[in-house]
């Protein structure tokens, strides 16, 4: 575990739950898990978020995963990112120890999925995937996570402990009014396809990835 981030004054007013539902679901290496999916009333965003629960969560400081919408990586298996591996291994993590999923409908760090895929051109032209953000005149990264607090809120979580490598993300919670007592890595997912775009990550918002040393291949 890392250190906790640092603790800020919360917001008010919290969200409710509109509705309740089990979720089977099929994990990556053919097990099952059972999940409760929620969706909410009067989140501030007014977007589509889900939050899904497993087992037993921790009740002092439960885990949760905020995991952004990717369809390309998420449904399609794009090996341009590492989105699909992580929300698998999240899944996998949450359905052995207990916790909350957050699916967040943040497509492309908040652009859109249309937009996000003109991104892809250009990084295809040379930018990197923040560079080819600011080139379509948006922010390197757009998510507000206010919503995600406010499911939490009406989930009756206030104190967390975070699967995440983006240190925006705690940053925010804790602003929110979500204490973030401990931060867990996520696994490091690289390879041929996306290693650039990891880069980037790690350079441009201190993503805390191990990735591998090429500074040695030919």
């Amino acid at each position: 575990m890392t250190a906790p981030c640092a603790h800020v004054i919360p917001l008010k007013d919290t969200p409710s739950v509109r509705t309740v539902a089990q979720l089977p679901i099929h994990l990556a290496d053919g097990r099952e898990a059972s999940s409760t999916i929620y969706s909410f009333h009067g989140l501030s965003d007014a977007k589509e978020h889900v939050a899904l629960r497993f087992g037993n969560p921790d009740s002092e400081a439960p885990l949760v995963r905020l995991h952004s919408e990717c369809m390309t990586g998420d449904v399609f298996g794009s090996a341009r990112c590492d989105c699909g591996p992580q929300l698998q291994e999240s899944l996998h993590r949450l359905h052995e120890d207990g916790g909350y999923l957050l699916y967040m409908r943040q497509e492309g760090r908040g652009i859109g999925l249309y937009r996000k895929l003109d991104a892809y051109r250009l990084q295809e032209q040379g930018h990197d995937t923040f560079a080819a953000n600011r080139a379509l005149g948006h922010g390197e990264d757009e998510r507000d996570y206010a919503a995600a607090a406010e499911m939490l809120k009406a989930l009756g979580v206030t104190r967390i402990t975070l699967i995440t490598n983006n240190h925006d993300k705690c940053t925010q919670l804790q602003a929110l009014g979500i204490d973030v007592v401990a931060v867990e890595p996520t696994g490091v997912f690289s390879g041929e396809h996306n290693l650039r775009y990891l880069e980037a990550k790690v350079r441009h918002s201190r993503h805390t990835l191990a990735l591998p040393d090429t500074s040695q291949e030919n």
